[in-house]
């Protein structure tokens, strides 16, 4: 397509193709490789998931390269868990598909050796949530020598702090400079319209206050030990009450066929309840199976397991029985059935939500495109 077609030509080493979920950034980069880099052999790191559905190898196999047999270099996929694996290679063209490098940990120091020995491009819906998300990149580009010269020269800390707390950055001219020259975008006007719905739910008023205000453990009995175990309380009494199972059923009248986001397993035991009334699968820790080929059925899917990786054009409807703290994982799991062939115009997506403060805390920080912070929510409300 043209946006693909236009974003090819201006892809380079070392740059960020930055698309839509659904806009063809693996076609992209596959037409890229064919360009500028073959005969090289490929390297793809991506999602557990996208490793074991074989998309990758299906992309390459449009130009004749396969993990055996190529008309060009050689392809190999492997999960980001496996990228230490591949640290001592040089001379390989690398795509990193979306963006999991984070803080300074081991992924971010293989990133950084591998990207010094090979030309690579990384693919991402969502790269950067702040600018220090986007320091490995920079690193790579050797636009600064390591992460304590870029937090030396940009970062501005909260004074006498325990823990180091980023309250601005200097010279964001220069990172906004470095930014546009890395990134490529790849916009895409899509032929889907997405419809979003808040459903209201239920929550145990009285159990909440018990958590809130008595900061008792209403299951086990006991006084609760600290703020960790009083958010996770909150969360469960408001994702248990039974008013969203209640929900999930007229919705499945509407849809017959449903993808359902979760985040804990004690909503996994909730939504199993319905194995009786229709067709289940799931994508999970426990798990992973495809999407069912019935005429009505639920897959049931783990924000961390499955918001990205894979897709469905089976259905046009995504219920989120609960809600992601991560903007980025929210947006990546809307996109499983936003995509460029799927035949559907309209696409809906319902959101289970309550009246309870951290429900809609967390909802205000997803809708200003923020990843929801317990501790600094419940400061900023007298909770701690």
């Amino acid at each position: 397509m043209p946006h693909q077609e236009k974003a090819s030509n201006e892809l380079a080493n070392g740059k960020i193709l930055y698309g839509s979920v659904g806009s063809g950034k693996s076609l992209t980069a596959v037409a890229y490789y064919k360009k500028k880099e073959a005969p090289k052999n490929i390297f793809v790191i991506t999602t557990a998931k996208k490793r074991d559905s074989l998309d990758w190898e299906s992309a390459f196999a449009t130009i004749g390269v396969g993990t055996d047999l190529s008309i060009y270099g050689l392809l190999t996929v492997d999960s980001w868990n496996n990228l230490h694996k591949y640290v001592g290679i040089d001379d390989a063209f690398f795509i990193f598909d979306e963006q999991r490098l984070v803080g300074s940990g081991s992924w971010v120091k293989a990133f950084v050796k591998i990207a010094r020995s090979n030309n690579w491009i990384l693919l991402s819906a969502t790269p950067g949530d702040n600018w220090l998300d986007y320091i490995p990149i920079f690193i790579a580009n050797n636009l600064y020598k390591n992460r304590t010269e870029f937090l030396r020269e940009h970062v501005i800390f909260a004074p006498y702090n325990k823990f180091p707390k980023v309250i601005g950055y200097r010279r964001e001219y220069l990172l906004e400079k470095y930014r546009n020259m890395i990134l490529v975008e790849m916009p895409y006007i899509m032929h889907t319209q997405r419809i979003e719905q808040e459903v209201l739910v239920s929550y145990d008023t009285a159990l909440y206050r018990r958590i809130t205000v008595d900061r008792w453990n209403p299951y086990y009995n006991k006084p609760i030990k600290d703020a960790s175990e009083m958010f996770r309380l909150m969360r469960k009494v408001v994702n248990s009450d039974p008013s969203r199972l209640e929900r999930l059923r007229e919705l499945m009248n509407i849809h017959p066929r449903l993808i359902v986001y979760y985040q804990h397993d004690y909503e996994l035991a909730i939504l199993r309840s319905l194995f009786n009334e229709i067709t289940i699968a799931e994508w999970n820790g426990h798990r992973k199976q495809p999407i069912p080929e019935t005429d009505r059925w639920l897959y049931l899917v783990q924000y961390t397991s499955g918001a990205e990786g894979w897709n469905c054009t089976a259905t046009n409807a995504v219920v989120f029985f609960t809600l992601t703290y991560s903007y980025k994982t929210f947006q990546q799991a809307k996109g499983r059935i936003d995509r460029l062939d799927t035949e559907y115009v309209e696409l809906f997506y319902y959101i289970l939500m309550s009246n309870s403060s951290i429900d809609k805390a967390v909802r205000n920080a997803l809708t200003n495109k923020r990843l929801f912070n317990e501790r600094t929510w419940g400061a900023e409300i007298g909770l701690i």
